[in-house]
């Protein structure tokens, strides 16, 4: 996944499409109300592999897209951003890394399932591919997880 995402392919708009998806894997790793250690890991590896960023700038956007995600009232203004920026298969491989946060601490919540059932559609990912990127991020993670 790593440079999955083109930089400078966000549209105009208050949040940039870096900490819109920011904002979204954090949001998947609190879904289940414990925002762990392997999760947080989980987050900054994943913003370095999207974006092909150092661990000290991964770091940063993940405090940008965690300030982001605690103040904004809901997610759609994410959602926006990446469905208008990201192609279909970089929205795809986005909710396979959201289905990664959500499955490293091995405990599948059935809030973070109804998450990301709420998110793919919002982002314009159909069932089918929702379904399959969480069985490659199971793959990615451990059969413990599922």
């Amino acid at each position: 996944m790593k440079n999955l995402f083109r930089p400078g392919a966000e549209p105009r708009s208050e949040v940039p499409q870096d900490v819109a998806v920011a904002a979204l894997l954090v949001e998947a790793a609190r879904a289940d109300g414990v925002y762990d250690e392997a999760e947080r890991r989980a987050v900054l590896r994943l913003l370095q592999e999207m974006f092909g960023l150092n661990p000290a700038e991964a770091a940063a956007l993940h405090d940008q897209g965690d300030e982001a995600q605690q103040t904004a009232p809901d997610m759609v203004r994410f959602t926006r951003v990446i469905k208008m920026a990201l192609d279909e298969g970089e929205r795809i491989g986005l909710i396979e890394a959201l289905w990664q946060v959500v499955l490293v601490d091995h405990d599948r919540d059935p809030h973070e399932n109804a998450l990301l059932r709420h998110l793919a559609p919002l982002i314009a990912v159909s069932d089918r591919d929702s379904v399959a990127a969480r069985q490659r991020a199971l793959a990615l993670v451990g059969p413990e997880a599922g």
